[in-house]
């Protein structure tokens, strides 16, 4: 096996000052959750060039794509998560231009070897994993049975320390609409239904909820319509809310409870409530032991010192993906320990030296997995046979 590795570290080598260079430009022109137009383009047409078969607008999602490569002989079907989208106001503060072409190197690296060990590749663009209107389109993709013919989903996450995928929480995001009546504030309050007391009982009754929640149940939300005009009785009012719990299914009841709360709320003052959510609801992750022990042995072999890190509890849509076939989300050190997500901090690492070595590294331990993965049935049925143990 060392030799098809080496042909495929070769190619990653020759190939990353342009990798690079790409990852820079998309994080130079970061775009928001389904409209990533010029990352889908680039990606999605690097891959074309180098004979994978494209397909675009996935699942309801424009950005989206699936590109695939089939050797001409039987193997598994190695799948490659590839993110780009960034964050509303901090640009590529998550690294997803980091996801997006390590995947996508990783791919191509694989596919140079991939006629002589057999098998097929599989990378999907996933637009939107930060959420928003439309947002998770690997949910999306889930529902849609597009991972049904994978065997095994790979992606690596660049952070403050080099570690394995950690638990995840289920997550349902949703806006809560209150709808009263309007009368002046003063001369005739008496005729009006007050929509922002609404709000107000509703945000009272979730923090009261707090109390009697799980320890690792959380809600949060803020204020987006509060009324246009101190001396008129608001007639709407709008926030919008994130859920989140250990698994789904007590996620859903959580949801359930806070939805009784809204119409509760609305109830008291004479007025009603209507709950919408806007994006796909994102699942907790199934972890799978023997899967990221390959991870870190591989990660190892390329000089990747890994940690055992139980860092916080944070929700992704590749959760979804790890529901249907065995998923890693581990993460690679790009900077100081210090460094946090979703601040400019990480948004300046993801464009410098420690991020393009995250980059490069993760190409690295992607590929040389799935060679393994293919070239050893039995490491890959040993993963999936956990992952079906822990489904039950």
């Amino acid at each position: 096996m060392d030799h098809i590795e080496n042909r495929v570290l070769a190619y990653i080598n020759t190939h990353e000052q342009g990798i690079i260079a790409l990852s820079h430009a998309i994080h130079a022109r970061p775009e928001l959750g389904n409209e990533e137009f010029f990352a889908s383009a680039e990606l999605s047409s690097l891959l074309e060039k180098n004979d994978f078969h494209v397909e675009r607008d996935i699942a309801g999602h424009a950005t989206g794509f699936i590109a695939t490569y089939q050797s001409k002989k039987e193997g598994p079907v190695i799948a490659f998560l590839a993110e780009y989208d960034a964050l509303p106001g901090l640009g590529h503060a998550c690294g997803h231009n980091i996801i997006g072409t390590s995947s996508i190197l990783a791919a191509l690296s694989l596919k140079t070897v991939l006629d002589d060990i057999g098998g097929t590749i599989k990378v999907f663009g996933s637009p939107a994993e930060e959420g928003g209107v439309n947002g998770s389109a690997k949910a999306s993709y889930v529902k849609a049975g597009l991972f049904d013919d994978s065997d095994i989903a790979l992606m690596i996450h660049p952070g403050h320390e080099s570690y394995r995928t950690v638990p995840t929480l289920a997550v349902d995001v949703f806006e809560v609409e209150f709808f009263g009546k309007s009368a002046h504030a003063s001369e005739s309050a008496y005729n009006g239904i007050n929509a922002l007391d609404m709000m107000i009982s509703f945000f009272n009754g979730i923090a009261q909820l707090r109390q009697h929640i799980k320890p690792k149940d959380k809600v949060h939300g803020v204020i987006l319509d509060g009324g246009a005009s101190a001396n008129i009785i608001p007639d709407y009012t709008k926030a919008r809310l994130y859920t989140r719990s250990l698994s789904r299914s007590s996620l859903n009841q959580l949801t359930t409870r806070v939805e009784e709360i809204a119409h509760g709320a609305a109830q008291m003052a004479g007025g009603t409530a209507k709950l919408t959510h806007i994006q796909n609801g994102v699942d907790e992750f199934i972890l799978n032991d023997r899967l990221d022990d390959l991870f870190e042995r591989h990660a190892k072999k390329h000089n990747e010192p890994i940690e055992h890190d139980d860092f916080g509890f944070g929700s992704t849509d590749t959760g979804n993906v790890s529901h249907v076939i065995p998923t890693i989300h581990p993460h690679l050190k790009m900077g100081p320990s210090t460094l946090v997500g979703h601040t400019p901090e990480f948004r300046e690492a993801a464009a410098s030296p420690g991020g393009d070595r995250a980059l490069i590294q993760g190409a690295r331990i992607m590929a040389t997995m799935a060679v393994e993965l293919i070239t050893q049935p039995d490491q890959l049925n040993s993963i999936q046979q956990l992952h079906i143990h822990l489904k039950e």
